[in-house]
């Protein structure tokens, strides 16, 4: 096809130069009457005033929070993934957004290994302190030391009663010989941080500190009468308990795992000097713990998590009650 030709303009009669077109007798130019009310206003005019912010109603402002709709100013205005928000609107959906959590229900935190730099830390201090500074006074003074009053002129420790019964714990910060506290704080280093991570720094530590309680408790119900103990390894051996059953719910594989925990037990029983009973009883409890902690419904993680730490300290507590009972009966 071909393009169409242009169109001359049709002529138009010229007005003759100094003629008015308005009818006769009309008013002038100026004085036309303007729109007929309710129809569109003309380029120009007016616009109707902006409402108010809703809370400083003196500030005009075109600006809506897009999640209510109510007028905005600067000040007042948040960002948002889209548009603005108001200040009532930022601070509800504060109230009800959902708080990111671990795995487990712990708090995400930017250094996962904290607690377990600190307790790493305290234990290389209690071990310069005593093994060359407050040398043999603190370790004598912090062990799990346990004589039954039939044996006079010792001292009882533990046994004595509640005002002995701190050496339960501070016997799992005290060391006394370098390669012991090497190889504790190896194992503490290596499945710390994991521990850590996955169950919040609150939950971890509860772990760490029960398990070595449960560890000296049983050392004090199985040798009670006459036993002097130390050392982190009821608390290591708790973090082994917890650290399988990690593996098993998470699906990890096991051998690693598995390997040095038998390597562990195999040194506990076959070379001497080592108490195999804080081992045996921190394995335990921290499997436990860790069975209570990391299988807990999401509904009710904290009450169950709760009651796992509680129900295991009124276990180890009401333990050594009754133990301290019997040696002094």
């Amino acid at each position: 096809m071909l393009p169409d030709e242009p169109q001359k303009p049709a002529d138009r009669p010229q007005q003759p130069a100094g003629r008015d077109d308005r009818p006769a007798g009309g008013p002038p130019p100026a004085e036309r009457p303007g729109p007929p009310a309710g129809g569109s206003a003309p380029p120009g005019a007016a616009h109707p005033p902006l409402p108010g912010c809703y809370r400083h109603p003196e500030r005009e402002t075109g600006i809506g929070c897009s999640r209510c709709g109510r007028p905005i100013c600067p000040q007042c205005m948040t960002d948002a993934s889209v548009g603005f928000h108001c200040p009532e609107c930022v601070s509800g959906g504060g109230r009800t957004a959902r708080r990111a959590t671990t795995r487990f229900g712990g708090q995400p935190v930017r250094d996962g290994a904290l607690v377990t730099k600190i307790l790493i830390g305290i234990n290389l201090l209690v071990f310069l302190l005593a093994a060359y500074v407050y040398k043999p006074w603190l370790a004598n003074d912090l062990s799990l030391l346990s004589v039954s009053p039939r044996y006079d002129g010792w001292p009882h420790g533990v046994a004595e009663g509640p005002g002995q019964w701190y050496r339960l714990l501070t016997a799992t910060f005290l060391h006394i010989e370098i390669w012991h506290i090497a190889t504790n704080m190896l194992a503490l280093w290596w499945m710390g941080p994991m521990l850590e991570q996955a169950l919040g720094r609150i939950r971890y530590l509860a772990l760490y500190l029960v398990s070595g309680l449960a560890g000296s408790t049983l050392a004090y119900l199985i040798a009670g009468d006459y036993m002097n103990s130390l050392g982190a390894s009821g608390a290591i051996f708790g973090l082994f308990g917890a650290t399988v059953v990690l593996f098993l719910r998470t699906r990890t594989p096991l051998g690693p795992v598995i390997a040095l925990l038998v390597f562990n037990l195999v040194i506990t029983f076959s070379v001497s000097g080592i108490d195999w009973r804080a081992h045996i009883g921190g394995l335990l409890a921290g499997a436990a713990m860790g069975f209570g902690l990391m299988y807990a419904p999401r509904e009710r993680r904290n009450l169950v998590q709760g009651a796992t730490v509680l129900l295991m300290l009124g276990v180890v507590v009401g333990a050594v009650v009754l133990q301290t009972a019997q040696l002094n009966g």
